[in-house]
């Protein structure tokens, strides 16, 4: 911590300081909602502790290879990804030439992540990479509506092999990577690692890159352990 850090209050004494009721809550809900929403502190607080981490991370290795795509401003090669910016965040699309149709999850995630593109790019350049042809790619970008993802379909399959982070070496592997560029040299920053799931759940990231399940997991049922978001639903 700063050493101009004002000492953080105790999560319990914000939660028991908390004036917010509902109407007709029992003492026995109020008295739950008190002890979760010190909980929801301290989460908020360890989530900052993790993201202070990641970016104390000691310099990445450094990029070594000529990664080419094919994007549908022609083709480049990983700087041209960066574009103006010094942070690239490509996100790993499970779409390869085996998949007859992309992922479900990836998809629903990028769906969220194209209505904040644009915003995203006052900082970082945002580049969706999958191993499909570019027509495939854009035809799934039609089909979803999408309007301000960047695509880049990766020409051979060394880029996913190295930074997909399969931990069996597969090429069918989805997720963030972050590269930086500084004084001319690019290097990995980071790369989701979490592959490894806790009893009864899928593996998943943290913080859940998704809104979908950020916000099923503040329902009643929560996200479920047999349902999974789908391409298409009838209307």
């Amino acid at each position: 911590m700063d050493a101009h850090t004002p000492p953080l209050v105790p999560a319990d004494q914000l939660a028991r300081e908390n004036p917010i009721r509902m109407p007709h809550e029992s003492e026995a809900y109020r008295a739950a909602r008190q002890a979760l929403l010190a909980e929801e502190y301290e989460l908020r607080r360890h989530i900052e502790r993790v993201a202070q981490m990641r970016r104390a991370l000691p310099p990445g290795g450094a990029v070594v290879g000529d990664y080419r795509f094919d994007t549908e401003d022609g083709p480049t090669d990983l700087a041209g990804l960066f574009g103006e910016r010094q942070t690239l965040v490509v996100y790993n699309y499970m779409f390869g030439p085996e998949r007859q149709r992309p992922c479900p999850m990836c998809t629903n995630l990028l769906d969220a992540w194209d209505g904040n593109a644009d915003d995203l790019a006052q900082r970082v350049s945002l580049v969706v990479v999958a191993r499909s042809p570019l027509e495939r790619l854009v035809a799934v970008k039609r089909a979803r509506g999408w309007q301000n993802l960047r695509l880049a379909s990766a020409i051979g399959d060394d880029f996913t092999r190295h930074y997909a982070v399969s931990p069996d070496g597969g090429l069918d592997s989805g997720g963030p990577s972050v590269f930086s560029r500084r004084d001319g040299v690019i290097r990995h920053f980071w790369s989701e690692e979490i592959t490894a799931s806790d009893p009864g759940q899928d593996p998943r990231g943290a913080p859940d890159l998704a809104p979908l399940w950020t916000v099923l997991d503040m329902t009643p049922e929560g996200r479920g352990a047999d349902w999974y978001p789908s391409l298409e639903y009838p209307r």
